[in-house]
């Protein structure tokens, strides 16, 4: 009997087989790399773009280069990086979870729109919801979502702290004034005195790092003056809450970087600085008053003009409105209408309590408290210790959120973005140190009790559900 080879399907020759598995191999790696590579891409673009959105927030350069101010820069290059995020994660290739600080703010978003049909004036909690406070969750939510290494986050550091050293240098050079205090060159979030003053101090910290960071005289030299100039531009602005945030600042940075740190050169420094400063105030009558004038109020020569007076009216009328709106508030931006005094409360918490209720004060502490702890947590993995970059950022963002803090209880920033980009920083830092630490696993042990309650409670919300741990 003939058997037909051909009839019956003889088993084909195994290298033809082994061929076809071989282009199969190839096709899927190409269709994996390309799916890779369109996602890199993606998230690229909205990586510089964030990048470049930094830029323009800081520095300000429509304010300076004829023409550029009709254009809306900002919005344009904030959509490019919003659009290139969603492509990117709805491509599904970064399953990347939201953080509790992010879940927080959009929750806090969402109190902020339901309370609008309550407002006093309905247009303008509107325009201050969806112009204003829709700008920070989305800065948050690019910050958070975008960055992939700890390279990209200290070049949006170095973005940020060298646009600050450069405007508060052109500030201090052109030196336009408003009642013989300094005011940003550039105008912008910068025009007033205190805004400017108050970014100068929450970014003083994050310059600081840089000086530590830097290699070469050169480099050192650049960021010392910086970090003098901004000294300098607090003081000429003469405001007494950027001046509370900014010795906040520097007493945090010589506990942490000096004597914790063990950088005698920096308590050294800060004891003459400390000298010339007294110096100054002694030397300078009117300076000094200006001073008192934080504890004493409208004294003679403070040139207070009542200031003080009326802001401790507006703070008692803002935690009154808080108590008779505790739930929704008068309406986002609506204060000074619904008061008739047209003016902020100069407390960002009481003007949130008062705006937008309790719960919305709430939020927002909470999204602090978040960021506190997430830099909290990095301190306790042990590329904290190791990693010299992780340890300086991670002590500068801590010093920078108090700074700001401490700043909010005299100027109201809650619609600002520079409070969420820092939230956005703590976050991100905390999942490039975790990651680091899952692949880089060390001997540990157990946290406390306490450490391990809080562990259960975040699992979920933040990045992973590794255990956070610290060196034996």
């Amino acid at each position: 009997m003939r058997v037909d080879v051909k009839r019956v399907g003889a088993v084909e020759p195994w290298s033809a087989v082994k061929g076809r598995q071989g282009e199969f191999r190839v096709a899927t790696l190409a269709a994996a790399i390309g799916k890779t590579s369109e996602r890199k891409t993606s998230n690229r673009l909205a990586y510089y773009a964030l990048l470049t959105f930094t830029f323009f927030y800081y520095a300000r350069p429509e304010d300076l280069i004829p023409g550029l101010s009709v254009i809306p820069v900002e919005k344009i290059i904030g959509g490019v990086a919003l659009i290139a995020l969603i492509i990117t994660l709805a491509s599904g290739q970064v399953k990347r979870k939201l953080p509790l600080e992010l879940k927080l703010l959009i929750l806090l978003f969402a109190h902020l729109v339901i309370s609008i049909p309550f407002a006093y004036w309905r247009a303008g909690a509107y325009v201050t919801v969806f112009e204003r406070f829709s700008k920070s969750v989305i800065v948050a939510l690019l910050v958070t979502m975008i960055i992939d290494d700890l390279n990209q986050l200290r070049r949006l550091f170095w973005v940020q702290a060298a646009a600050l050293v450069i405007t508060t240098i052109a500030s201090i050079a052109i030196h336009h004034t408003d009642q013989g205090r300094l005011i940003g060159a550039l105008g912008g979030i910068f025009e007033n005195p205190n805004d400017l003053a108050i970014n100068i101090s929450i970014n003083w910290p994050l310059c600081l790092a840089f000086f530590l960071l830097a290699r070469g005289l050169l480099r050192k030299t650049i960021w010392t003056v910086g970090l003098l100039s901004m000294l300098l531009g607090v003081v000429l602005t003469y405001s007494r809450s950027g001046l509370l945030a900014m010795v906040g600042a520097v007493v945090i940075c010589v506990w942490k970087f000096g004597i914790k740190g063990k950088r005698l050169y920096l308590v050294a420094a800060t004891a003459i600085l400390g000298v010339v400063g007294v110096g100054v105030m002694v030397m300078t009558p009117h300076y000094l008053t200006r001073v008192e004038s934080i504890f004493k109020g409208n004294i003679a020569g403070s040139e207070d003009h009542g200031s003080w007076e009326a802001r401790k009216v507006l703070l008692m009328e803002s935690v009154e409105e808080a108590i008779h709106h505790p739930i929704f508030g008068i309406g986002a931006g609506d204060f000074g209408a619904a008061t008739g005094t047209w003016h902020v409360t100069h407390n960002t918490y009481t003007e949130f309590a008062a705006e937008c209720g309790l719960p919305a004060l709430f939020l927002f502490l909470a999204v602090l408290y978040q960021s506190f702890k997430n830099l909290a947590k990095i301190r306790l993995l042990p590329q904290y210790r190791e990693d010299r970059e992780i340890q300086i950022f991670t002590d500068a963002l801590w010093t920078s959120l108090a700074a700001f803090m401490v700043g909010a209880l005299f100027a109201s920033f809650e619609y600002h973005l520079f409070p969420y980009f820092m939230v956005g920083y703590a976050s991100v830092l905390y999942r490039l140190t975790a990651e680091k630490a899952a692949r880089n696993p060390q001997p540990t042990r157990e946290l406390p009790t306490k450490g391990r309650t809080w562990n259960r409670f975040a699992r979920g919300h933040s990045y992973g559900n590794q255990r956070t741990t610290k060196l034996v």
